[in-house]
């Protein structure tokens, strides 16, 4: 793929548009150093983080702010500085920004939603996608009580990954299996892209882009083309739109060309990539 190909040359993609969410600065599950080494060698236009790029709910509960949170944020302020638009949508782990809509931060600006229009003509609503999660909105403390859950998980992984690592055995995300075992959350998910693939139609928008979930994903669903951004705390995904108009699904894994990157980073999730073609005139 063209990400990968970009990595072994060491040489910069250059894109129209790149979409990154739930990345989680502020958990010791944040994968920075890999975020950072994608955003080295992406280049775009437009830079749409998609919701919980600063995790407020675990700040509250413990500071952890090492430098390599610094790095990530001076970075999208540098790319910010040399012409990149960077629009930031908060999620419910970053909520405390919802406060500013329109204001602009370093020339990364604030917004609620937001409505892409594509190389190709398509017109996305970008959200992050709490609104239509019920826990969420409905039952905080469920909420907070399930974000612990999803840690203990994370934590899990981290020390099955390095056991598997020494024992020469592929990665195997522990979390992602736990969440797809349980009938609930396989429910959820497939709810969770029904409804808001109704909200992109009530916009009168092709398709909807967001994050929350943490499962990355390009589809049509009742022809209503639906995009997850997935996250940075397993997946280590990424949207990618191509100046032609093809929305790209990147991992980190792919990016790095190296089939033995994702058992190296330990608890980055390999997830397959997928391209769609512009929509035909």
């Amino acid at each position: 793929m063209a990400a990968a190909s970009a990595y072994q040359q060491n040489s910069v993609l250059k894109l129209r548009t790149l979409f990154i969410s739930d990345v989680h600065l502020g958990s010791k599950a944040a994968k920075t150093d890999f975020l950072l080494d994608f955003l080295r060698h992406h280049e775009a236009e437009t830079i749409i983080l998609v919701g919980d790029i600063v995790d407020g709910w675990r700040l509250k509960r413990s500071w952890y702010w090492p430098q390599s949170c610094n790095d990530v944020v001076q970075k999208l302020l540098r790319k910010a500085r040399k012409g990149t638009r960077i629009i930031y949508i908060p999620g419910n782990h970053d909520e405390f920004l919802r406060e500013f809509p329109g204001v602009h931060f370093g020339g990364i600006e604030v917004a609620q939603r937001y409505l892409h229009k594509g190389a190709d003509g398509r017109t996305y609503l970008v959200l992050h996608g709490d609104e239509f999660d019920v826990v969420v909105r409905n039952a905080r403390v469920l909420a907070y009580l399930g974000d612990w859950a999803y840690d203990m998980a994370i934590a899990i992984n981290i020390g099955l990954a390095a056991i598997r690592r020494r024992l020469d055995m592929p990665y195997w995300s522990f979390s992602s299996w736990a969440k797809l075992q349980v009938k609930h959350a396989v429910n959820f998910i497939g709810e969770f892209q029904k409804v808001v693939t109704e909200e992109a139609r009530r916009h009168d928008a092709q398709g909807v882009i967001c994050g929350h979930i943490h499962h990355a994903v390009i589809e049509d669903i009742d022809g209503i083309r639906y995009i997850n951004t997935g996250d940075w705390v397993e997946s280590c995904t990424a949207i990618a739109e191509h100046h032609e108009g093809t929305m790209e699904l990147i991992t980190w894994h792919q990016m790095r060309g190296d089939s033995a990157a994702g058992q190296r980073a330990g608890e980055a999730e390999t997830m397959p990539v997928r391209r769609l073609a512009p929509q035909a005139a």
